[in-house]
């Protein structure tokens, strides 16, 4: 495939887009029209569309155990994995509106497989309800003891130097970290290529190993290593610093200007709920998420508590597509 070359300046521009349309709402408490009485009977599912013990998984585990104290209806998680998030989103798109089943959405399920297949199993903006983005995860850039650089700058130095000899791993092929890595090749104008593993903790035996020098990672998979002294992390990819890593740089502030990626966890419905339902679900999240306990695990998760408006996780998506799909395009990972 013909590889599409983007200018810094497009890149610039898509990088800054998704921060700004998260709106950290005030938390609202479910409306006086709407009760649990009115939720269908019996539990709720939520479909994890990842394997379980993950990052997403623990994320939805956690958020739903306190949820549903509040909701008094129980909340089983239904770990749905296959074809990136494919196979777990498709199965909440076609369910029924009734608030029986819900879906742990991400950046991949809601932007990045829509945008690089050739045919949608879904429509991320029709065929699902937002209710409420609950968390954002950094990713970051870590390297292994053979690369001679110990910070962003001197990377991006060393990269220019030898264009062509330096490689990156990440989890897989259209996953939030490899577009991470395609994000700063573009930007940072350098030539690295990209080794895919079939998750980050095989990508981080290879780095510790030798076998590639550099690695994009979600940070709360990378945290152990990180703190452990294993690998050498030059940058959060947030456009703030970590609170659980507040030593470690962003790669904005660290020497590309207005770098941003991350990774989100947020719940959708089946399209056609009620309004008054998304609105009652969305506030007991949002509870749930500024709860002092829930907030706590999460930043030992490294995760960023958000607990947003439908309005706002609404947003989020169309940005999220915007910036991505020329990522995917000059990435040549778009399905012929």
């Amino acid at each position: 495939m013909k590889e599409i070359k983007l200018s810094r300046r497009t890149f610039t521009g898509l990088a800054t887009m998704t921060a700004a349309t998260i709106a950290t709402v005030g938390i609202v408490g479910p409306g006086t029209a709407f009760g649990q009485s009115n939720l269908p009977r019996g539990p709720i599912t939520l479909v994890v569309p990842f394997a379980a013990g993950g990052a997403t998984d623990v994320v939805s585990r956690l958020v739903a155990a306190k949820a549903s104290e509040r909701i008094g209806r129980p909340i089983i998680i239904d770990n749905a994995g296959g074809a990136g998030g494919v196979l777990g989103a498709t199965r909440v798109a076609r369910g029924s509106p009734d608030g029986s089943i819900l879906l742990m959405g991400t950046v991949a399920t809601h932007a990045i497989n829509p945008l690089m297949a050739k045919k949608k199993p879904y429509d991320p903006l029709t065929d699902f309800s937002p209710i409420s983005l609950l968390a954002t995860v950094p990713n970051v850039l870590v390297v292994g003891s053979q690369v001679k650089a110990s910070n962003v700058r001197e990377l991006i130095a060393l990269l220019k130097s030898e264009p062509g000899r330096f490689s990156y791993g990440s989890s897989g092929v259209g996953t939030p970290p490899h577009l991470s890595g395609e994000l700063f090749k573009v930007m940072a104008g350098v030539d690295m290529t990209h080794v895919p593993y079939r998750g980050g903790g095989p990508a981080m035996v290879d780095l510790m190993g030798g076998q590639i020098p550099i690695l994009f990672d979600v940070l709360s998979g990378a945290a152990s290593f990180v703190r452990d002294g294993a690998v050498r992390a030059l940058g959060v990819t947030t456009k703030t610093r970590s609170p659980s890593f507040p030593d470690i740089p962003t790669i904005s502030e660290a020497g590309l200007p207005d770098y941003e990626t991350y990774t989100w966890n947020a719940v959708f419905g089946p399209a056609g709920m009620p309004p008054e339902l998304i609105d009652y679900l969305s506030g007991e999240l949002q509870l749930a998420v500024a709860d002092p306990e829930v907030q706590r695990r999460l930043a030992d998760l490294s995760a960023n508590p958000v607990g947003s408006t439908p309005e706002a996780l609404t947003s989020q998506v169309k940005s999220e597509l915007a910036k991505w799909e020329p990522i995917i395009n000059a990435a040549g990972l778009r399905q012929q």
